[in-house]
């Protein structure tokens, strides 16, 4: 017990010569509370974000070449071609069709299926792409818009088309009906 005592002693001499030679102008410091630690996250790896689609070319090229094969079904047998089918029976449909897929997709997303979101993510597009040939509508016509609203904030871009629908209806006012 006595080496115990003689170690601690020491121990503390020691210390207090380290704070004497360390700090000669000052007592010694007084030892602050620790704060108490929080419940650490587990660490994961960060997630890398891939590259914007139309940054990539090729992915924006597939919705390109979507929009080729409903074009070329458009005059299709219905009977054969689900494309075709969609197109005869005009926009009204082909925008219902669109909507319905949408509201898969995002009540898919609220209940947090990520694989459904996907496959409804897929069927949006492709529903969307059938409305732009339904309405004569290019991809090339929606890329150059997405390039033309490239950086600029998404709250000035809608800020813009919030008093421009109005004055398109001949309506006095800019705010929306």
């Amino acid at each position: 017990m006595a080496k115990l005592d003689n170690k601690r002693k020491r121990s503390k001499a020691v210390k207090a010569n380290r704070v004497e030679k360390t700090k000669p102008d000052r007592a010694k410091p007084t030892k602050r509370a620790k704060p108490k630690k929080r419940a650490k996250a587990p660490v994961s790896a960060p997630r890398i974000r891939p590259a914007p689609p139309l940054a990539l070319g090729p992915a924006a090229a597939v919705l390109d070449r979507l929009w080729s094969v409903v074009v070329a079904r458009r005059n299709a047998d219905p009977a054969v071609s689900h494309s075709a089918r969609l197109l005869s029976r005009g926009t009204a449909k082909v925008a219902q069709k669109l909507g319905e897929e949408a509201v898969e997709c995002v009540i898919e997303a609220v209940l947090g299926n990520r694989e459904a979101v996907i496959a409804e993510s897929a069927d949006v597009l492709y529903h969307l792409i059938v409305l732009w040939v339904s309405t004569d509508v290019s991809p090339d016509e929606v890329w150059t818009e997405l390039k033309r609203r490239e950086g600029v904030s998404g709250i000035v871009e809608k800020a813009s088309r919030a008093t421009q629908l109005p004055i398109a209806f001949g309506l006095e006012t800019t705010k929306i009906p």
